[in-house]
């Protein structure tokens, strides 16, 4: 019989390929292959890091935050897509039941929108996501629509102004069925920017209602998309004689958005009209409270005339009626303007109760891109008031069912009928009239004042970075 000799070269070879083989066998029946779980896992530890250190609430508002981690790492390294990993994380975020407090992904709308309201105000931020986005622009493919999540249905919850939902004659309380007969993505399903797309929409609860409907998808940049779309809501509105204006304010983040409102009240569009139905209606918070003097301190007009004596007449405060409109949505920066507006009696605040949201946040950069939006500090208002979990009720309230609403907007109307009966009975000074001998008022009643050095904290959107501490807003 011939034998076979090995030379020491070749029983060396076969060893390292008995090795490698070892080495496949084990990763292949690991239950969490090595190659998948470690981005994962090192995402997971650096939001939970994160969040361990600048929370605001070091006692993490009850929550044993050791704990979470073991409960909800396993979890999330097993986690089979990008979707279902920030589900589990967000479940975990959940457990501190705070808002300003969620991941988010690339793909979402909300992830290049919160970017966009912070990037420009932090350089930081901005060399952080020069890794992710190498083009330096914070944009996204879309169709200018809010969805949300009824029973596994998508409806749409709102349309932007002047997009091409809006051209398209979508309606808020669409439901979504499809997007060129595939399942709606909300990134997705409009990267074909320029080319349109056949949107399969059921209007009402028959399902032999629904149709398509061709929408052509853009580019958004989200830190132009709002001011842009406030912009193309501002109009006068007829109303038994009366000129009633209306502004849809999505994002008060940044004072671009009281500036525009603030000119087109002055100078613009609705110099004439009669009374302001101020929309804060979802979208981002932000709002500063001293965009509350307008409407309450006071000021003289300026008369100005030329040699053909020709005169005009500026006034820097709009003393006519006006009117805010709220739902659950509406949180943050808005919900403080909000609580100013009842307290102060600048007008009644219509609508639905508000989300309760009132903390700081900015966000987080995780290896991946991703970001962790994160509450890093509490706020109080007027030394005393603490908004987070406290919604704000409306001086009336209007039910609204978005489900297959087909565009009726039973907020809206009733905010225009009550800033019209306000201007019929001629109450241009009741909203003026503050609490006499309020604490701070120092000679204009209703007047909040935010100290310059606290305003970039990120009151539901706008801000620097900021580290743990309570946030303290005074009328004095």
């Amino acid at each position: 019989m011939q034998r076979f000799k090995l030379s020491q070269s070749n029983r060396w070879a076969i060893a390292c390929l008995i090795s490698i083989s070892t080495l496949f066998l084990v990763w292949f029946v690991s239950p969490i292959p090595s190659l998948l779980a470690k981005p994962q896992a090192q995402v997971f530890d650096r939001v939970w890091q994160t969040v361990n250190e600048n929370f605001f609430d070091p006692k993490f508002n009850g929550v044993d935050w050791k704990a979470m981690r073991e409960q909800y790492k396993s979890q999330a390294v097993r986690a089979k897509s990008t979707p279902e990993f920030a589900t589990v994380v967000n479940q975990m975020l959940s457990q501190l039941r705070t808002s300003h407090t969620r991941y988010y992904t690339a793909d979402e709308p909300a992830y290049y929108q919160l970017l966009g309201i912070f990037a420009k105000r932090n350089p930081d931020l901005q060399k952080q996501l020069k890794k992710f986005l190498p083009q330096g622009k914070i944009e996204y493919p879309g169709i200018g629509i809010f969805t949300k999540e009824i029973q596994g249905k998508t409806f749409i919850s709102g349309i932007l102004e002047g997009s091409p939902a809006a051209k398209a004659k979508l309606k808020v309380g669409d439901r979504i069925i499809s997007i060129d007969g595939k399942p709606f993505q909300p990134i997705q399903s409009f990267a074909n920017v320029g080319k349109p797309v056949a949107i399969a929409i059921q209007r009402n609860a028959d399902t032999q209602t629904q149709q398509e409907i061709e929408v052509t998808p853009q580019i958004y940049d989200a830190t132009t998309m709002f001011l842009k779309a406030q912009q193309a809501s501002t109009q006068i509105i007829q109303k038994e004689g009366k000129k009633i204006g209306y502004v849809h304010i999505w994002s008060y983040a940044g004072d671009k958005y009281q500036q525009q409102l603030e000119e087109d009240l002055m100078y613009g569009r609705l110099k004439d009209a009669d009374g302001l139905v101020l929309d804060l209606r979802d979208g981002w918070g932000g709002a500063s409270p001293n965009y509350l003097n307008i409407y309450t301190a006071n000021g003289p007009s300026v008369t100005m005339t030329g040699r053909d004596r020709q005169s005009s007449t500026a006034n820097y405060q709009w003393k006519k009626p006006v009117v805010m409109l709220v739902n659950e949505g509406s949180r943050s920066g808005k919900e403080i303007l909000a609580f100013g507006f009842q307290r102060y009696k600048i007008g009644s605040v219509v609508g639905s109760p508000t989300a309760g949201a009132v903390v700081g946040g900015r966000p987080f950069i995780m290896p991946n891109g991703s970001v962790l939006y994160l509450a890093v500090a509490d706020v109080i208002i007027d030394g005393k008031y603490r908004l987070e979990g406290k919604p704000i009720t409306p001086d009336i309230t209007v039910p609204f069912t978005l489900e297959y609403a087909q565009s009726a907007d039973p907020q809206k109307e009733r905010a225009i009928e009550t800033v019209t009966s306000y201007q019929a009975q001629g109450a241009g000074t009741s909203w003026e009239q503050g609490d006499k001998g309020d604490k701070g008022d120092k000679g204009y009643k209703g007047e909040l004042a935010l100290p310059h050095s606290l305003r970039s904290w990120g009151l539901g959107g706008e801000g620097r970075q900021g580290g743990q501490g309570r946030i303290t807003i005074n009328d004095q």
